[in-house]
């Protein structure tokens, strides 16, 4: 009866599934055409074919759904093959068309990188026949109710990492919460970021034995050095020099960049040598953005077309239309305004040009990163901006008072610092989980074992 209600459910989510992809569809096609996105993995999404590939040792299999996952996974993999010297084979997959390109740039040379299939039944069963993992780590939170179904029939692990649960998000989950605790229950391990978040896992069904806090793992990615050799190369490429500040507009949607760039043209001869760097969150902006720039009458430089050799002055706006570099190029912020926070979309990461130290803004709606948020703003680390035209007076008291920028920039790279840790916390739940596999498949073999010996 218990088999039966599963499958029930599985074919019930496939039509949910198969109803929302209609709706969506003309989207998709419009955007696949018009930007060249969602053409690849179709046959890993839509049908779980996974290529194969043949390996001795047990599959751990990473799941990042996109860029801001995927730069979370370095140092836990690297953690990982140090603590298991090739025990095992590592798979990395993710669901996007920039999280894949970033995963093959960053992961293929010593990982298999794949596309995540869809949460169809058929598709995860096939994908999950393929690899045949021992342990599947999710980043955040990914709850797709046919693939930890699945794991779970076939008694795979499952981890979520760096897991948070927002309070909107919370409200809404807690209208559903028999559905989520079946899928949380059997979830072997869940690394929380911050207490808050653990209390609400559990609130919505999470074991206590299966939910740790291990801190946010963004934290120990974060590179704090301003002389990293990746960043020194933006700044040689970029040709700052002393005595030039540098103001970026990173992970920006629209109108932040028309902001942005607004605020420098404002300032641009009160300052001189003011720089000004604009970063797009998505990269189908990147055009737009580019021809927002030539129409203010200003000279557009793009990093994609930039060469060695090529001139580049103060006078010259960069467009940094790359994915996978913002990371360095923060380091060469003095000022920064982290974007996503002045439209609907809650936020956008802040902890990097926190860690460099430089004088970080946003704009009132961070509900994505609430609690770094409170955290810097307890240190007066931060500058929250509560509407648009905030942002050339703010821009112009930083750019006044250099020791109280570099002041506030110290303060919010320490609290980045003390926070650092969390990947060896993580692995250590990792380990563990594989521990409980392991010892889960000596049970079944040894059961096994027992009904042949009383068969025989």
């Amino acid at each position: 009866m218990r088999r039966l209600r599963a499958v029930v459910l599985s074919w019930a989510l496939n039509a949910v599934y198969c109803g929302l992809l209609a709706v969506v569809l003309p989207v998709a096609v419009y955007r696949s055409v018009r930007h060249g996105r969602y053409r690849r993995g179709l046959a890993t999404k839509l049908l779980g074919r996974m290529p194969g590939f043949l390996s001795d040792r047990p599959v751990v299999w990473f799941h990042a759904v996109s860029v801001g996952e995927v730069l979370q996974l370095p140092r836990l993999i690297a953690g990982f093959r140090q603590r298991h010297l090739g025990r095992y084979s590592i798979v990395v997959t993710t669901s996007t068309d920039t999280g894949y390109d970033l995963a093959v740039e960053r992961f293929s040379a010593d990982c298999h990188v794949h596309w995540f299939p869809l949460d169809f039944s058929w598709a995860v069963r096939r994908a999950l026949n393929t690899l045949q993992p021992s342990l599947v780590v999710l980043v955040e939170l990914e709850l797709w109710p046919n693939f930890l179904r699945a794991c779970h029939s076939r008694s795979v692990a499952t981890a979520i990492v760096n897991a948070r649960m927002s309070e909107k998000s919370f409200r809404g989950y807690s209208r559903i919460r028999r559905l989520l605790a079946s899928l949380l229950q059997p979830v072997t391990a869940i690394a929380a970021q911050n207490e808050v978040y653990a209390e609400r896992l559990l609130g919505l069904g999470a074991t206590s034995t299966a939910v740790t806090v291990s801190g946010s793992v963004k934290f120990d990615q974060i590179c704090c050095d301003r002389t990293n050799a990746s960043t020194a190369r933006f700044r040689e490429m970029f040709q700052v020099t002393d005595g030039q500040t540098v103001f970026i507009a990173g992970s920006t949607q629209a109108p932040e960049e028309r902001l942005a760039l607004a605020a420098w043209q404002a300032l641009r001869h009160e300052f001189p040598g003011l720089r000004l760097v604009l970063v797009p969150r998505h990269r189908e902006r990147f055009d737009e953005v580019a021809d927002v720039i030539t129409a203010s009458g200003e000279s557009c430089v793009r990093r994609s077309s930039l060469s060695p050799g090529d001139r580049v002055t103060a006078d010259d706006v960069l467009l940094l239309d790359t994915i996978g570099e913002l990371s360095a190029c923060w380091g060469l912020a003095d000022v920064a305004f982290v974007g996503g926070s002045f439209g609907s979309r809650g936020g956008q990461n802040m902890l990097e040009p926190a860690a460099y130290g430089a004088a970080v803004m946003v704009g009132p709606n961070t509900s994505n990163f609430r609690e770094i948020v409170s955290q810097l703003k307890a240190v007066d680390g931060i500058l929250q901006l509560q509407q648009p035209d905030d942002l050339v007076s703010v821009l112009r008291e930083l750019l006044c008072d250099q020791p109280a920028r570099s002041a506030m920039g110290r303060r919010a790279s320490q609290v980045i610092i003390k926070q650092q840790g969390a990947v060896e916390r993580t692995l250590d739940c990792l380990d563990e989980a594989l521990d409980t596999t392991d010892e889960a498949r000596s049970h079944t073999r040894a059961a096994a074992r027992l009904r042949g010996d009383r068969a025989a």
